[in-house]
């Protein structure tokens, strides 16, 4: 069983109220993820984080394919980590930790993903060649992103 990690760090020059404020709020990761994944949340978008919160998102990862992802939140620590976790969707195992700590000038901000793909041997050969790559694009744009919004640190 071979599970992969993603971890980036980013630092912007915000308060930790106002990173919280953006990356606590389901509603805008659909600001933050390219538009050509075609993500829509089909519920749960309309209230605060909290633990226990269930979140349906139609995503269109690759090939125009249209995939239903179901997470949860499963922790929350206010205006330090929240972790959410794929309850349906297209990993075997999702796990992601979002960290946020003020530093000096700003705020750094930790995601911790650790993921398991399906199809065995077939997801393993296709991790270098598909999927490792399109996380690693889905982040960078999100770190431009919050860039454009927030501004350089």
């Amino acid at each position: 069983m071979k599970i992969y990690t993603l971890h980036k760090k980013q630092n912007l020059p915000i308060s930790v109220d106002t990173a919280w404020k953006f990356l606590s709020s389901p509603k805008n990761l659909k600001t933050i993820t390219p538009d050509y994944m075609g993500f829509n949340i089909v519920s749960e978008a309309d209230r605060p984080m909290f633990a226990g919160q269930i979140i349906q998102y139609i995503v269109t990862p690759i090939l125009g394919l249209k995939t239903k992802w179901v997470t949860e939140i499963t922790h929350v620590k206010d205006k330090e980590y929240f972790v959410d976790e794929q309850r349906f969707g297209p990993y075997v195992l999702w796990h992601h930790k979002h960290f946020i700590k003020e530093i000096e000038g700003g705020v750094e901000m930790e995601d911790i993903i650790d993921y398991k793909l399906p199809m065995g041997i077939l997801g393993q050969i296709m991790h270098p060649i598909l999927v490792k790559p399109k996380l690693e694009e889905i982040f960078n744009y999100r770190t431009t992103k919050l860039e454009e919004l927030f501004g350089k640190y």
